[in-house]
Protein backbone atom coordinates (compact mmCIF):
# COMPACT_ATOMS: atom_id res chain seq x y z
CA UNK A 1 0.00 0.00 0.00
CA UNK A 2 1.24 3.56 -0.84
CA UNK A 3 -0.41 6.88 -1.25
CA UNK A 4 -1.52 6.28 -4.81
CA UNK A 5 -3.11 3.08 -3.76
CA UNK A 6 -5.37 5.21 -1.00
CA UNK A 7 -6.14 7.41 -3.53
CA UNK A 8 -7.85 5.06 -5.87
CA UNK A 9 -9.50 3.16 -3.00
CA UNK A 10 -10.87 6.09 -1.81
CA UNK A 11 -11.81 7.82 -5.11
CA UNK A 12 -9.61 11.64 -4.43
CA UNK A 13 -6.11 12.32 -5.69
CA UNK A 14 -2.77 11.29 -4.68
CA UNK A 15 -2.80 15.17 -3.35
CA UNK A 16 -5.89 14.78 -1.02
CA UNK A 17 -4.60 12.24 0.16
CA UNK A 18 -1.08 13.85 0.88
CA UNK A 19 -3.21 16.95 2.92
CA UNK A 20 -4.98 14.43 4.75
CA UNK A 21 -1.43 12.77 5.95
CA UNK A 22 -0.24 16.18 6.58
CA UNK A 23 -3.09 17.81 8.33
CA UNK A 24 -3.97 19.94 5.39
CA UNK A 25 -7.27 21.35 4.30
CA UNK A 26 -9.51 18.64 2.38
CA UNK A 27 -13.50 18.01 2.02
CA UNK A 28 -14.91 16.49 4.68
CA UNK A 29 -16.53 14.21 2.35
CA UNK A 30 -12.90 13.69 1.04
CA UNK A 31 -11.16 12.71 4.48
CA UNK A 32 -14.18 10.52 5.33
CA UNK A 33 -13.39 8.71 2.42
CA UNK A 34 -9.60 8.62 2.84
CA UNK A 35 -10.26 7.20 6.99
CA UNK A 36 -12.72 4.60 5.96
CA UNK A 37 -10.03 3.05 3.39
CA UNK A 38 -6.76 3.61 5.64
CA UNK A 39 -9.03 1.98 8.69
CA UNK A 40 -9.79 -1.03 6.56
CA UNK A 41 -6.32 -1.32 5.12
CA UNK A 42 -3.91 -0.95 8.21
CA UNK A 43 -2.36 1.24 6.22
CA UNK A 44 0.29 3.82 7.95
CA UNK A 45 2.63 6.62 6.29
CA UNK A 46 6.20 6.08 6.23
CA UNK A 47 7.52 8.93 8.89
CA UNK A 48 10.98 8.61 7.03
CA UNK A 49 9.28 9.30 4.22
CA UNK A 50 7.50 12.35 5.78
CA UNK A 51 10.65 13.55 7.36
CA UNK A 52 12.33 13.44 4.08
CA UNK A 53 10.09 15.52 1.95
CA UNK A 54 8.77 17.54 4.39
CA UNK A 55 11.93 18.30 6.39
CA UNK A 56 9.26 18.00 9.86
CA UNK A 57 9.50 15.27 12.37
CA UNK A 58 6.39 16.21 13.83
CA UNK A 59 7.72 15.57 17.00
CA UNK A 60 8.64 18.03 20.04
CA UNK A 61 11.21 17.98 22.32
CA UNK A 62 9.66 18.90 25.75
CA UNK A 63 12.95 19.33 28.50
CA UNK A 64 11.50 19.55 32.41
CA UNK A 65 13.49 19.22 35.45
CA UNK A 66 11.61 16.53 37.35
CA UNK A 67 8.21 14.84 36.64
CA UNK A 68 7.49 14.46 40.56
CA UNK A 69 6.39 18.05 40.75
CA UNK A 70 2.36 18.50 40.67
CA UNK A 71 3.05 22.23 38.71
CA UNK A 72 5.20 20.09 35.80
CA UNK A 73 2.54 17.48 35.58
CA UNK A 74 0.00 20.34 34.50
CA UNK A 75 2.39 22.14 32.46
CA UNK A 76 2.84 19.00 30.37
CA UNK A 77 -0.75 18.43 30.44
CA UNK A 78 -1.14 21.57 28.58
CA UNK A 79 1.79 21.21 26.23
CA UNK A 80 0.55 17.54 25.23
CA UNK A 81 -3.44 18.76 24.38
CA UNK A 82 -2.01 21.06 21.99
CA UNK A 83 0.71 19.00 20.81
CA UNK A 84 -1.81 16.49 19.68
CA UNK A 85 -4.19 19.09 18.60
CA UNK A 86 -1.32 19.91 16.05
CA UNK A 87 -0.58 16.72 14.94
CA UNK A 88 2.62 16.31 16.68
CA UNK A 89 4.16 13.88 19.56
CA UNK A 90 6.03 14.48 22.25
CA UNK A 91 9.48 13.55 23.33
CA UNK A 92 9.80 14.24 27.26
CA UNK A 93 13.60 14.39 28.36
CA UNK A 94 13.76 14.68 32.15
CA UNK A 95 16.76 16.01 33.34
CA UNK A 96 16.88 14.96 37.00
CA UNK A 97 17.44 18.87 38.22
CA UNK A 98 20.99 18.05 36.43
CA UNK A 99 22.17 21.13 34.86
CA UNK A 100 24.54 19.22 32.55
CA UNK A 101 21.43 17.21 31.56
CA UNK A 102 19.24 20.18 30.71
CA UNK A 103 22.36 21.03 28.44
CA UNK A 104 22.68 17.55 26.36
CA UNK A 105 19.56 17.15 25.70
CA UNK A 106 19.35 20.88 24.36
CA UNK A 107 22.32 20.18 21.94
CA UNK A 108 20.72 17.09 21.09
CA UNK A 109 17.81 18.29 19.79
CA UNK A 110 19.24 20.99 17.98
CA UNK A 111 20.72 18.57 15.74
CA UNK A 112 17.09 18.30 14.20
CA UNK A 113 15.86 15.20 16.12
CA UNK A 114 12.77 17.35 16.52
CA UNK A 115 10.98 20.46 15.13
CA UNK A 116 11.17 22.57 17.96
CA UNK A 117 11.93 22.70 21.78
CA UNK A 118 10.35 23.39 24.77
CA UNK A 119 12.03 23.90 27.78
CA UNK A 120 10.35 24.32 31.19
CA UNK A 121 13.59 26.06 32.76
CA UNK A 122 15.02 26.67 36.07
CA UNK A 123 18.66 28.13 36.08
CA UNK A 124 19.86 29.68 32.94
CA UNK A 125 23.62 29.62 32.35
CA UNK A 126 26.34 31.08 30.20
CA UNK A 127 26.30 27.31 28.65
CA UNK A 128 22.50 27.46 28.28
CA UNK A 129 22.23 30.68 26.46
CA UNK A 130 25.14 29.63 23.86
CA UNK A 131 23.52 26.79 23.11
CA UNK A 132 20.03 28.21 22.32
CA UNK A 133 21.85 30.91 20.65
CA UNK A 134 23.16 28.51 18.30
CA UNK A 135 19.88 25.93 18.21
CA UNK A 136 18.82 25.10 14.68
CA UNK A 137 15.19 24.70 15.51
CA UNK A 138 12.71 27.04 17.40
CA UNK A 139 12.57 27.18 21.33
CA UNK A 140 9.86 28.54 23.89
CA UNK A 141 10.68 29.09 27.34
CA UNK A 142 8.34 27.92 30.22
CA UNK A 143 8.50 28.99 33.87
CA UNK A 144 11.46 31.49 33.87
CA UNK A 145 11.41 35.21 31.33
CA UNK A 146 14.24 35.04 29.14
CA UNK A 147 14.86 38.53 27.28
CA UNK A 148 15.29 37.83 23.40
CA UNK A 149 13.46 34.52 23.34
CA UNK A 150 10.19 33.41 23.13
CA UNK A 151 8.86 32.30 26.88
CA UNK A 152 5.49 31.97 28.80
CA UNK A 153 5.92 32.68 32.74
CA UNK A 154 4.10 33.81 35.83
CA UNK A 155 3.76 37.14 37.57
CA UNK A 156 5.90 35.65 40.90
CA UNK A 157 7.10 39.32 42.09
CA UNK A 158 3.44 40.52 42.54
CA UNK A 159 2.33 37.01 43.95
CA UNK A 160 3.92 37.06 46.55
CA UNK A 161 4.25 40.71 47.47
CA UNK A 162 0.00 40.04 47.67
CA UNK A 163 0.50 36.97 49.15
CA UNK A 164 2.90 38.39 52.16
CA UNK A 165 0.90 41.93 52.37
CA UNK A 166 -2.30 39.29 53.17
CA UNK A 167 -0.65 37.90 55.89
CA UNK A 168 0.23 40.93 57.41
CA UNK A 169 -3.43 41.71 56.77
CA UNK A 170 -4.32 39.46 59.18
CA UNK A 171 -2.03 40.36 62.09
CA UNK A 172 1.21 38.37 61.75
CA UNK A 173 3.80 40.37 61.86
CA UNK A 174 6.39 37.67 62.68
CA UNK A 175 7.44 36.30 59.03
CA UNK A 176 9.64 33.61 58.13
CA UNK A 177 10.50 32.43 54.95
CA UNK A 178 11.12 29.19 52.75
CA UNK A 179 12.73 30.15 49.59
CA UNK A 180 14.75 28.35 46.68
CA UNK A 181 18.17 28.58 45.46
CA UNK A 182 18.54 32.61 44.32
CA UNK A 183 20.01 30.80 40.93
CA UNK A 184 16.58 30.08 39.76
CA UNK A 185 15.41 33.34 39.71
CA UNK A 186 11.09 33.06 39.16
CA UNK A 187 11.30 30.85 41.88
CA UNK A 188 14.66 31.45 44.34
CA UNK A 189 14.80 35.52 43.16
CA UNK A 190 11.97 37.26 41.83
CA UNK A 191 9.76 35.41 44.83
CA UNK A 192 12.26 35.95 48.21
CA UNK A 193 12.59 39.60 46.62
CA UNK A 194 8.93 40.00 46.91
CA UNK A 195 8.94 38.53 50.61
CA UNK A 196 11.54 41.48 51.06
CA UNK A 197 9.97 44.61 49.60
CA UNK A 198 7.08 43.85 51.35
CA UNK A 199 8.63 43.92 55.04
CA UNK A 200 10.90 46.50 54.19
CA UNK A 201 7.38 48.13 52.87
CA UNK A 202 5.46 46.91 56.28
CA UNK A 203 8.32 48.77 58.78
CA UNK A 204 9.99 44.83 59.59
CA UNK A 205 12.80 45.04 57.26
CA UNK A 206 14.82 42.85 59.93
CA UNK A 207 12.43 39.88 59.03
CA UNK A 208 14.15 39.57 55.39
CA UNK A 209 16.85 37.72 57.85
CA UNK A 210 14.04 35.63 58.75
CA UNK A 211 15.03 33.04 55.54
CA UNK A 212 16.17 29.38 54.43
CA UNK A 213 16.74 27.91 51.48
CA UNK A 214 15.27 24.79 50.37
CA UNK A 215 14.98 21.91 47.72
CA UNK A 216 11.75 21.33 46.57
CA UNK A 217 10.57 17.87 48.57
CA UNK A 218 8.28 17.66 51.41
CA UNK A 219 11.58 16.02 53.60
CA UNK A 220 13.29 20.02 52.54
CA UNK A 221 10.08 21.86 53.81
CA UNK A 222 10.16 19.23 56.97
CA UNK A 223 13.70 19.64 57.68
CA UNK A 224 14.05 23.97 57.17
CA UNK A 225 10.74 24.54 58.90
CA UNK A 226 12.71 23.00 61.92
CA UNK A 227 16.11 25.42 61.32
CA UNK A 228 13.79 28.44 60.86
CA UNK A 229 12.08 27.85 63.97
CA UNK A 230 15.64 26.78 65.66
CA UNK A 231 16.87 29.83 64.36
CA UNK A 232 13.82 32.62 64.59
CA UNK A 233 11.80 31.08 68.02
CA UNK A 234 8.79 33.70 68.10
CA UNK A 235 7.24 33.11 64.01
CA UNK A 236 3.62 33.72 63.61
CA UNK A 237 3.80 33.47 59.93
CA UNK A 238 5.72 31.18 57.57
CA UNK A 239 5.57 31.57 53.57
CA UNK A 240 7.11 29.04 51.71
CA UNK A 241 8.03 29.11 47.69
CA UNK A 242 5.82 25.88 46.87
CA UNK A 243 2.91 23.96 48.41
CA UNK A 244 5.24 20.83 48.63
CA UNK A 245 7.75 22.92 50.88
CA UNK A 246 4.32 24.19 53.24
CA UNK A 247 3.16 20.68 53.55
CA UNK A 248 6.71 19.58 54.82
CA UNK A 249 6.53 22.60 57.45
CA UNK A 250 3.17 21.68 58.33
CA UNK A 251 4.55 18.29 59.21
CA UNK A 252 7.68 19.78 61.27
CA UNK A 253 5.24 22.12 63.25
CA UNK A 254 2.56 19.50 64.22
CA UNK A 255 5.20 17.11 65.64
CA UNK A 256 6.62 20.53 67.39
CA UNK A 257 2.70 20.72 68.69
CA UNK A 258 2.53 24.19 67.34
CA UNK A 259 -1.03 24.93 66.32
CA UNK A 260 -1.59 26.16 62.51
CA UNK A 261 -3.16 28.45 62.04
CA UNK A 262 -3.36 29.55 65.59
CA UNK A 263 0.22 30.21 66.09
CA UNK A 264 1.62 30.22 63.26
CA UNK A 265 -0.14 30.84 59.68
CA UNK A 266 1.28 28.84 56.76
CA UNK A 267 0.95 29.48 52.70
CA UNK A 268 2.53 28.15 49.48
CA UNK A 269 2.38 28.30 46.20
CA UNK A 270 1.00 26.15 43.47
CA UNK A 271 -2.65 25.30 44.38
CA UNK A 272 -1.64 21.83 44.42
CA UNK A 273 -3.83 19.12 46.11
CA UNK A 274 -1.51 18.59 48.85
CA UNK A 275 -2.46 22.30 49.75
CA UNK A 276 -6.33 21.46 49.64
CA UNK A 277 -5.99 18.21 51.61
CA UNK A 278 -3.11 19.64 54.17
CA UNK A 279 -5.71 20.07 57.36
CA UNK A 280 -6.01 23.01 58.31
CA UNK A 281 -5.71 23.88 53.80
CA UNK A 282 -2.72 26.20 53.55
CA UNK A 283 -3.51 29.78 51.91
CA UNK A 284 -2.04 29.16 48.32
CA UNK A 285 -1.35 31.09 44.70
CA UNK A 286 -2.98 29.77 42.10
CA UNK A 287 -1.29 29.74 38.53
CA UNK A 288 -2.61 29.16 35.65
CA UNK A 289 -0.14 26.34 34.69
CA UNK A 290 -2.07 24.26 31.73
CA UNK A 291 -2.43 27.60 30.00
CA UNK A 292 1.24 28.21 29.92
CA UNK A 293 2.19 24.53 28.60
CA UNK A 294 -0.99 25.63 26.34
CA UNK A 295 0.27 28.54 25.03
CA UNK A 296 4.02 27.83 24.64
CA UNK A 297 2.72 25.29 22.22
CA UNK A 298 0.61 28.12 20.64
CA UNK A 299 3.83 29.69 19.81
CA UNK A 300 6.32 27.17 18.92
CA UNK A 301 3.72 26.77 15.83
CA UNK A 302 3.89 29.55 15.13
CA UNK A 303 7.73 29.91 14.95
CA UNK A 304 7.52 26.81 13.11
CA UNK A 305 4.79 28.48 10.16
CA UNK A 306 7.25 31.71 10.18
CA UNK A 307 10.65 29.82 10.29
CA UNK A 308 13.47 31.27 7.61
CA UNK A 309 11.35 35.30 8.53
CA UNK A 310 12.90 37.64 10.70
CA UNK A 311 11.05 36.78 14.01
CA UNK A 312 10.37 38.86 16.99
CA UNK A 313 10.67 36.85 20.26
CA UNK A 314 7.22 37.05 22.03
CA UNK A 315 6.87 37.28 26.19
CA UNK A 316 3.91 36.41 27.73
CA UNK A 317 3.02 37.12 31.23
CA UNK A 318 0.20 35.12 33.11
CA UNK A 319 -1.55 36.11 36.50
CA UNK A 320 -2.52 34.83 39.24
CA UNK A 321 -4.53 34.64 42.41
CA UNK A 322 -4.78 33.73 46.12
CA UNK A 323 -6.98 30.72 46.96
CA UNK A 324 -7.51 32.08 51.28
CA UNK A 325 -7.57 28.75 53.68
Amino acid sequence: MNIGSIAEMAGVSRAAVSRYFNNGYISEKKREAIRQVVEETGYRPSVQAQTLRTKRTKMIGVIVPKIASASIGRIVEGILSMINENGYQMLLAVTQNDPKKELEYLDAFSEKQVDGVILLGTVFQAEHKKILRNLSVPVVIVGQQVPGYNCVFHDDYHAFYDLTRLFFERGREKLGYIGAIRQDVAVGAERYRAFCDVVRDMGHEELAENYVTADFTLQAGYEKAGELLEKCKDLDGLICATDTMAAGAVRCLREMGIRIPEQILIGGQGDAQIARVAIPSLITLHYSYEKSGEIAVQMLMEALAEKGTQQASKEMKLGYHIVEA
